[in-house]
């Protein structure tokens, strides 16, 4: 049986990483979506991969992610595709 909260809390990562958005960088940028969400809150949520549809598409509006691309790998894990753009990096 798939793991689907797993598969979830990966996707979300994985688009925060491309970007190099932080949990507490997250909680900002939701802030100012009107969504009030603490540092905590958000790694809690994350942790356990257990969050509303709504959580996620706030996520990833507040990123900037208004397009992923979901593909079914052999070992049945859930991975956002790559964006053509590039990411941000920090030196």
């Amino acid at each position: 049986m798939a793991n689907w909260n797993d598969k979830v809390k990966r996707l979300l990562k994985s688009e925060l990483v491309k970007r190099g958005v932080s949990h507490a960088e997250l909680a900002d940028l939701l802030h100012n979506l009107g969504v009030k969400e603490s540092k905590s809150s958000i790694d809690s949520k994350i942790s356990r991969g257990s969050f509303s549809a709504t959580f996620l598409i706030q996520c990833l509006i507040a990123i900037g992610c208004d397009k992923i691309e979901i593909t079914s790998y052999e070992t049945e894990i859930l991975m956002a595709a790559e964006p053509e753009s590039k990411y941000k990096i920090e030196a």
